[in-house]
């Protein structure tokens, strides 16, 4: 009996060896086996499978891949005052990887609660909890592989307004879940500035603070 395939794992999950056996959606890629390595919080597997190259020919290829499951994060943001909001956390992988002291400023989000929740709700919750704003209207930007070559997590991302009218909660994380989150308005101006100079380099960050001003609520800006 192995946990994760025929018996629950700790968030009561089974046949997690069989994810990718079924897939028909590219011809050319046959899946001939996937080993479970691990589940405790997120899922490693090893998939063995046959790849047809462009010349015709196949060849046989092996890859782990890191199942994190989905995430949504969103730019929260007052077009009035052009400021924008955001949390600065601990990050040991960051840490761990060369970060002077491992604390990302971001966007607030994270991953979804299980595969059948959406993106939408998951953010709004993720918001309340980390910045204590309950937002109203959002605007979906685009859905995201982060890290394709190893990790299956596909991140969406959306904006919306923030104001004074939508601080409903004290915000800062889940102490429960080990969160210690802190909240920084900043000018946009001065957020783009910190991604020149590399004080902000967490990749979600960048990619809506940028869409914000190409075409997002603050395009133009730098031209007022």
């Amino acid at each position: 009996m192995t946990a994760g395939i025929d018996t629950p794992d700790r968030r009561g999950r089974t046949g997690l060896d069989r994810t990718g056996r079924d897939l028909t959606g590219n011809p050319r890629v046959r899946v001939r086996d996937v080993r479970l390595l691990s589940s405790h919080w997120y899922v490693e597997r090893t998939t063995t499978f046959d790849l047809q190259r462009a010349d015709g020919t196949w060849s046989t290829q092996e890859r782990e891949t890191h199942d994190r499951g989905n995430g949504a994060t969103l730019l929260l943001h007052d077009t009035e005052r052009e400021t924008v909001l955001l949390t600065r956390q601990f990050r040991f992988p960051a840490y761990v990887n060369g970060h002077p002291d491992g604390m990302l400023i971001e966007t607030p989000g994270g991953l979804l609660d299980d595969e059948d929740e959406h993106p939408e709700v998951a953010v709004r919750r993720e918001v309340v909890e980390e910045t204590g704003h309950t937002i109203g209207p959002v605007q979906h930007v685009f859905d995201v592989y982060m890290s394709p070559g190893s990790v299956t997590e596909r991140v969406s991302f959306y904006a919306a307004a923030y104001g004074p009218a939508t601080l409903t909660h004290e915000g800062g994380g889940l102490h429960e879940e080990g969160e210690d989150i802190e909240i920084l308005e900043l000018p946009f101006r001065e957020a783009l500035r910190m991604i020149r100079t590399g004080a902000i380099n967490d990749a979600k960050t960048i990619m809506l603070l940028q869409w914000a001003a190409l075409e997002g609520p603050f395009a133009g800006l730098s031209a007022r």
